[in-house]
């Protein structure tokens, strides 16, 4: 195809020139460290990414030979995690990155669809959604299901950032690590178990109205839809749960080992938040850095708000021990 004929972004043409690339690397990559059951799927994605990349050099008349620093180390770090963990990891890699390559071409199309380059981004689109999307979900049923995403994300970042919080406020107020600890500890039993519970009711009563709406689509004699099975109120109960004292732990494993103020507690927190964050915005396909900051902000503020409150308490009503 031929060069635009309208003025375009150097960066954006650049950057889907270097994304195309990088998934090119990435699948011929992952296909030496699959085994039979993978390669063939490898192939394809292989086979379409060479298309793709071709495409956008030929539209931009660019003509990238190698990847920046920062997609290389992103390349050496997914290889290096699916050497690690294998076949499952191979698995939710394809998935993650399928999702974010329609993720960006669906909000490209709809800033750009008046344009030359919206037409190009329909045409990817289709393929994406006809070929590549086929080529991954043929290969099993999805590894990375929203709904367990939304609990353990929703559990983990719970228990960080309440639970440093209560542990900032607490040594502010208190000042005694035993007392934090003692107190960081019931908050999080506490706090894992009203998540517990308060998802079970909420997934049960969703449970419940879907199957109330399919009975009344029976009766009245409606053509049944394909309708997805309930969700177990008791495995994501569990999961948020368990979540949410994994994400409380952080903040409350300093103090047991000897820690004398929050400081070590935000500081741990903080690089929790960047990994979970990290990893979960990959996953789902968000955008990993605005993910990053967003978590980050909120942990800072919880962390500044609460320590000013244990401080005015323990100012204003003599509570320190």
């Amino acid at each position: 195809m031929s060069t635009p004929t309208t003025p375009h972004d150097p960066r954006l043409a650049k950057a889907l020139v270097l994304d195309e690339l990088f998934d090119l690397t990435l699948y011929r990559s992952l296909h030496g460290l699959a085994g039979s059951d993978l390669q063939g799927t490898l192939n394809d994605l292989v086979a379409i990414e060479t298309k793709h990349l071709a495409f956008w050099q030929s539209f931009f008349d660019i003509e990238t030979a190698s990847l920046d620093f920062t997609r290389r180390f992103k390349l050496g770090l997914i290889i290096f995690i699916c050497r690690l963990f294998g076949p499952t990891a191979i698995h939710l890699v394809l998935e993650a990155i399928e999702v974010y390559g329609v993720r960006k071409y669906l909000s490209l199309w709809g800033e750009y669809k008046d344009g030359p380059l919206g037409g190009a981004v329909r045409g990817i689109l289709v393929d994406e959604f006809k070929h590549e999307d086929a080529a991954v979900t043929r290969l099993t049923e999805r590894k990375i299901n929203p709904d367990r995403i939304r609990n353990i994300f929703l559990g983990l970042n719970d228990g960080l950032v309440e639970i440093l919080g209560a542990v900032s406020g607490f040594f502010a107020a208190l000042g005694t690590a035993s007392l934090v600890l003692v107190a960081g500890l019931t908050t999080a039993v506490a706090g894992a178990l009203s998540m517990a519970a308060g998802a079970y009711v909420a997934i049960g009563s969703e449970n419940e109205v879907r199957r109330t709406q399919l009975g009344k689509e029976r009766f009245l004699g409606e053509v049944d839809r394909s309708v997805e099975p309930d969700e177990s109120a008791l495995k994501s109960s569990l999961v948020v749960g368990v979540s949410y004292f994994a994400g409380a732990a952080v903040p409350i494993l300093p103090v047991l080992f000897g820690a004398e103020s929050a400081l070590i507690s935000a500081v741990t927190g903080g690089l929790t938040v960047i990994v979970v964050s990290t990893v979960l915005a990959f996953l789902s396909g968000m955008n990993v850095r605005n993910r990053i900051l967003t978590n980050l902000v909120i942990i800072a503020a919880a962390v500044g708000v609460t320590y000013g409150i244990g401080m005015a308490v323990r100012n204003l009503f003599g509570v320190a021990l």
